[in-house]
């Protein structure tokens, strides 16, 4: 089941779509860590084209935009709905690669969408939200904290 759009305010939460592409690689890369792992082009690069493809093909991928009023593309979040044995087969939602147009920073966007996303894993039945905010990213872990989410387990990454 596809999540349909939804208002909170002046934005709104909907489905990304390919036209979105360039946007969406555009606020990956505003910050520090982005700025050194997107690449940001036109057109937009093949890979990213590729990622988009399969993301839309998974019922259990979800990449959704925010538009302001003028309908920019303002923010974006890809969730994960993720099936477990553990907890008693408990599903999770995993939200990933959450950004904010630079200067709306600060202005509830992030929050709003955020539940947004909660309400889209309570919706397919999830018992948990999860995420892995860089350590590097203080400002964007006191936020989710200031938003109930709490640091329980160590994350673990290796590159391949």
């Amino acid at each position: 089941m596809r999540p349909a759009m939804q208002r909170s305010g002046i934005y709104r939460f909907r489905l990304a779509r390919q036209s979105d592409l360039a946007a969406i690689v555009r606020l990956l890369a505003d910050d520090n860590l982005g700025g050194t792992r997107e690449i940001v082009s036109d057109p937009v690069d093949a890979r990213y084209l590729s990622a988009f493809a399969a993301i839309e093909a998974d019922a259990n991928q979800l990449l959704a935009v925010a538009n302001d009023a003028t309908d920019r593309v303002v923010g974006c979040l890809q969730l994960s709905f993720v099936p477990g044995l553990s907890r008693t087969g408990m599903w999770r939602g995993q939200i990933e690669s959450v950004r904010v147009a630079s200067d709306l920073r600060g202005s509830g966007l992030g929050s709003h969408f955020i539940e947004w996303a909660i309400a889209q894993c309570a919706e397919r039945g999830c018992g948990l939200v999860q995420l892995t905010p860089d350590k590097t990213r203080g400002d964007a872990i006191r936020f989710y904290e200031r938003l109930g989410f709490v640091a329980s387990h160590e994350g673990l990454k290796r590159n391949l």
